[in-house]
């Protein structure tokens, strides 16, 4: 038979047991529904943007990140893409990389959305992230990278790399490297931008109004440069 004691003592930590799964629990559930609700609105960002097209000439295709839809933005037609020369399409989606786990909504890498993105027939296409693939593997890139470029072949595209933003500022050299050699092994023309001064958000990720201005410059002046005159080739 328990002592009177041990008993309440028992009780009071199955107590405790119960309480803190009960909180858990609610905690899971919460961050669940807040990733569904983030994930949603990741959506709706990535159509309003599609559903714009800035200047005129020939026809841009740019497949990117959060960067390119204007996460932060009031105004999501203001993101750096609205400086590149052309007809610009966007096609980007917040959270978004070359791996495939980069992203935890979904199908939504660039290779994932490349063969629809293509349908705007684009003369360039630009390809623009990075960021996410901060904690991806190095072979995770480059599977992600070879599909994207297997989507590609027969076009004319660039790569441009990750600026050097604060909050992930520790794992931009490796990505940026991986991804100037993957560039090259496929032949097809890497803008690096980390060594940008650009302008944050307080989030120390995303960019100020300023900020994307400064980076859709810096990228345009630097496409100029380097443009591929021929179309990229998948190399097995």
């Amino acid at each position: 038979m328990l002592h009177r004691g041990i008993l309440r003592r028992v009780t009071g930590a199955s107590v405790v047991v119960l309480l803190l799964a009960a909180f858990v629990a609610f905690y899971v559930a919460d961050r669940a529904g807040a990733g569904a609700a983030r994930c949603q609105q990741h959506r709706v960002d990535a159509r309003e943007r599609a559903a714009t097209v800035t200047g005129d000439g020939e026809r841009v295709l740019v497949v990117g990140d959060s960067w390119s839809v204007g996460l932060g933005q009031d105004d999501l037609r203001r993101s750096w893409a609205a400086e590149l020369s052309g007809e610009v399409h966007v096609r980007g989606f917040s959270g978004s990389g070359f791996s495939a786990g980069a992203s935890h909504c979904g199908r939504v890498s660039f290779h994932d959305r490349a063969a629809t993105a293509l349908g705007v027939r684009p003369a360039l296409v630009v390809v623009q992230g990075g960021l996410n693939d901060f904690d991806q593997p190095t072979r995770a890139v480059d599977q992600g990278f070879r599909d994207l470029m297997a989507d590609l072949a027969g076009h004319r595209v660039v790569v441009v790399g990750p600026a050097d933003a604060p909050l992930r500022s520790w794992a931009v050299p490796r990505v940026d490297d991986r991804l100037e050699v993957l560039s090259e092994r496929y032949g097809v023309p890497y803008v690096r931008t980390s060594d940008l001064d650009l302008d944050y958000l307080d989030d120390r990720l995303h960019l100020t109004e300023d900020g994307h201005r400064e980076f859709g410059e810096a990228v345009a002046e630097r496409i100029a440069d380097v443009e591929p005159a021929r179309p990229a080739v998948l190399r097995r």
